[in-house]
Parts: C-alpha cells; structure tokens; sequence
C-alpha cells in the first residue's frame, strides 16, 4: 500500500536494501483506487507557488483541536512529529517522481487551511488503473512511488501473505522478520534493520474492529473491496507478539469517514466517489458499477424487516446509528442487518438509471410487479430471514400518505416528494460501508511499536491506517508515518535494539 511503498523508497534512500511482501497481485492497496488527493502542508514548495500561508504549526493546532471529534483524542506527540515532517514529506514525493494537478483542495477533517491538500496526475497506462474516469488519481500516486521503488533495486514479492512476525522471544527481545505464505508455501523474510507492517487497518477484520464498534457485525462491506482487504493483520500479528491497541477512541469519534452511507446503490461495494466501472481490469472482481443516487427523495429506506428508520436526506452518524439499531431479530442482536433503498419505475426514470446488469448486482438487486413480490425476491446472503411483504406494503402506504400531507410525521424527512407507487418496485442494497481506519498499533514519533508495557518492540515499525494516534482521513498520514519508519530503520544498524 502507500505506507509501505513511502517506507521502502525512504529506507531505499538511506541505502537499506528492502523486500516488499503484498498479499494481492498487484500493488497499491486502497491507494490506487483513492482520489490520490493528498493533504500535507507546512509550507511546501507547491504551497508556495500557490502562495497559501502554512506552517507545521498552523497543522499542529488544527489537529489537536478540543472542538472537533477527529482532533479531540488525538496522541499530540504524534502529531507533533507529523506536522513537522508535513513540508518534508511533500518535497519527498517530488524526488520520487510524483506528479500534481497543481488544483489546491481544502484539508478537510479538522483541517481549517483551503489550500493543504492537492491531487496526483493519473497513472499515464489504462490497463494499470484499477478505477478509471471518474478523477480516481491515486494510481499516479502508487505507480510512481512503484516505479522508483524498483528503479532503486527494491524487491516487490506479490501474492505472499504474511502469517507470522518472528520475534526473538514471544513476549520479549528483537522481531527478527516475518513468515509469508504463497501457492501454500511458508517463506521467512529476515529484516535485519526492521520489519515495517501495513496492511491497511481493521474494517475488513470483523473481530478486529468490533474491538472497537460490536455493531459492525458481518453485513458490513469495506470500501475498496474487493481489491484491497484492510486485513488487520498488521495489528492482529503485531498484537501477538505483545503490541498495544492506542487512541481507541478515534474509531467510534463520528469525527471521520469510518462508516459511510453509500453513495451508489444496488452493488456490494458502493462507497463515495469509487465505482468500479466495466472497463476496469478489476471489474470482475466489483460485478457492478451500482446506481449513484442524485436525490435521496427519490427512495426510501428500510431494514432488512420492512420498515422504514430515518429521513433519507440525512446521511449522517445519527442515520448510521438508526441503520444500525437493533430491529427485533432475537437471533442477531448485534448489527443492524441489510439496509434497501426502496423506489419505483418513476425513480428510475428521474434518476436516469439501467436497473440491470451490469449497473447492479443480481445479489443486491431485487424487483417485483408488486410490493409484496419484491420482498419476496430479495435473495442476499446477508438477508438472513425473508422480508415481510405485508410490511412493507405497509410502509411505502404510509410513506405514500406524507407525500400528499407534505409532512413526514414519523422522522421529519422535509416535504416528501414522490409517491412509490408505479411498477416495477425494486429494492437495491444500501447498508452503510465501513471506510477509514482511525486507530490501530501505538508507535513512537519514529513509528517504532509499543508493547502493553509501553516499551519500544526492537525491530517492529508500523504506520498509515495500521496505526493509533492521528485520524487524518487520507493518504497524508500514510506517507509521513511510512516514510518516518523507512528513515529510522534504514539509518539504524543491524540488529540494533
């Protein structure tokens, strides 16, 4: 990912030799499939050109602010040497031969600078961009620092997935490397100035992260599967050899984009700005683009029991917490089980949607002639009882009447506008998609890991979504925290305690 490729082109820079371990078949990790927007300033050379007054300290501030949820709990330590290293970083990325759109963005988060945050050329070859057309950028961030990797000797060994970090002792002493497994092989990798793990954060971890929200139960999907699997890994291996969880908090914060409502629906993976479209090399893995939603008058939305929850127009944490709500399944009381939006013929005219493959998936896509049909046709392997049809007759019945009294008197949905009533009725799967990891292992302002004793662990660096303390949302902190430790341990001495 892009922690690991900042740390290897940085350790590569101080003369460490470097072996990179991916799981997948190609490299990048969410990164490639990101916006490539990346928030770093401290007064870079591109905010100079532009000039846009920033300093490390003006960063520092911002994310250690009282008065907002992703700042609040922040480990200041930490983002003290973030801040500092912001300019630093920047400068990096160009000596590697990243490119800039030169666009000026804001920060965003508890960011209050608009120019901090600027977007990366795409990648110049289609078959290597896994999310094309729609200003994914983020492949002209990875293959980039891809390209200089490898011009610099660094080794990228695809298609091993690490299994084990050796250590010395299991509670104690140096980690020594790690153990990968490929076609059923197990290899040791021995990292003689350190072992740097990422491996993208806990969403796609489901013991993982309900460490931190016992809600997140199995029907959650993570943005950017199914190619990046945001294993937890690094944490779990890490944690099993006597490493601690940090900043916990940030997770459940409702500062960030750690759970979403989907922007696209109808698709198992419909996060924000990310579609998978049908030209893209991995579009057998995504199966659909989804239907972007212009207006959410245009559906309602029901749990997996028929009924209806909240105002549609509203697709924050209160909406995520009422999609979460326990529901009355006395078989799952965790979780909310599958959310649908539910509309009509009329919807799909308004929206201009192709309510067929393969603008959605057959397993999250369901339609009837009645209402009663459509929830029999719902076929989800999250759907874990039928939806009632009587129930939800009633529910788009009643919908119908705050469409012509003008007032939604069960949870205030301003001036509902269109009746559900002309067939076919389709029901599309719309539950929240987990995104950002916002904690994960403690480190050191040189990312070095710290133990549940608070001791360094000799030899183990992590950082980017695998690690607690900053919950920047994005690809700043993965760059700053992968650089730092690839700094650090290609500059110790083998074997250095």
């Amino acid at each position: 990912g892009v922690s690991g490729l900042a740390c290897a082109c940085a350790a590569r820079d101080t003369g460490a030799s470097v072996i990179m371990i991916e799981e997948n078949f190609d490299i990048g990790g969410r990164g490639i499939l990101s916006g490539g927007s990346i928030q770093l300033g401290g007064g870079h050379s591109l905010q100079k050109k532009y000039g846009t007054v920033d300093t490390a300290d003006m960063i520092f501030a911002d994310w250690t602010r009282h008065d907002h949820p992703s700042s609040r709990y922040s480990d200041r330590d930490i983002v003290r040497k973030f801040a500092d290293e912001n300019a630093a970083t920047f400068e990096f990325l160009l000596a590697h031969g990243v490119q800039f759109t030169g666009r000026e963005e804001a920060g965003g988060g508890a960011s209050t600078n608009a120019g901090r945050t600027y977007q990366t050329v795409e990648w110049h070859i289609p078959s290597q961009v896994y999310a094309p057309h729609r200003g994914r950028n983020g492949s002209g961030l990875v293959r980039r620092l891809e390209e200089s990797a490898r011009k610099a000797g660094v080794q990228i060994l695809l298609k091993h997935s690490m299994t084990k970090i050796i250590r010395e002792n299991p509670l104690s002493g140096r980690v020594l490397g790690i153990t990968a497994r490929s076609n059923g092989k197990d290899i040791n990798v021995q990292g003689k100035k350190g072992v740097y793990v990422g491996t993208g954060g806990n969403p796609g971890n489901l013991n993982l992260r309900r460490t931190f929200d016992p809600r997140l139960t199995e029907e959650y999907q993570q943005a950017c599967a199914p190619y990046a699997r945001q294993s937890g890994d690094a944490e779990v291996l890490s944690m099993a050899i006597g490493a601690s969880l940090w900043t916990t908090a940030l997770q459940t914060s409702e500062g960030g984009a750690a759970i979403t409502r989907t922007s696209h629906i109808g698709c198992q993976w419909g996060y924000g700005q990310l579609v998978i479209e049908t030209d893209s090399p991995i579009f057998h893995l995504a199966r659909a683009t989804g239907l972007t939603v212009a207006n959410w008058q245009d559906v309602i939305m029901v749990h997996q029991n028929g009924k209806r929850f909240w105002n549609e127009l509203d697709g924050g944490y209160n909406f995520i917490a009422a999609a979460m709500a326990y529901n009355g399944d006395t078989n799952k009381l965790n979780g909310g089980g599958p959310i649908w939006a539910i509309f009509d013929s009329d919807a799909v005219a308004r929206e201009k949607w192709n309510p067929n493959p393969p603008n959605v998936d057959p397993l999250y896509f369901a339609s009837g002639a009645t209402l009663k049909e459509l929830a029999a046709s719902i076929n989800n392997p999250y759907q874990k009882r039928p939806m009632p049809g009587t129930v939800l007759q009633e529910t788009v019945e009643r919908y119908n009447s705050f469409v012509t009294s003008g007032v939604d008197t069960d949870f205030k949905k301003p001036k509902p506008m269109y009746k559900i009533e002309r067939p076919p009725f389709y029901a599309a799967w719309a539950t929240p998609i987990l995104h950002d990891s916002l904690t994960g292992l403690r480190v050191n302002t040189d990312q070095q890991v710290i133990d549940i004793f608070g001791k360094v662990i000799p030899g183990l660096y992590t950082g980017g979504e695998s690690m607690g303390g900053l919950a920047q949302h994005g690809l700043g902190r993965d760059l700053v925290s992968g650089r730092l430790a690839g700094l650090h341990a290609g500059r110790s001495p083998s074997g250095t305690r």
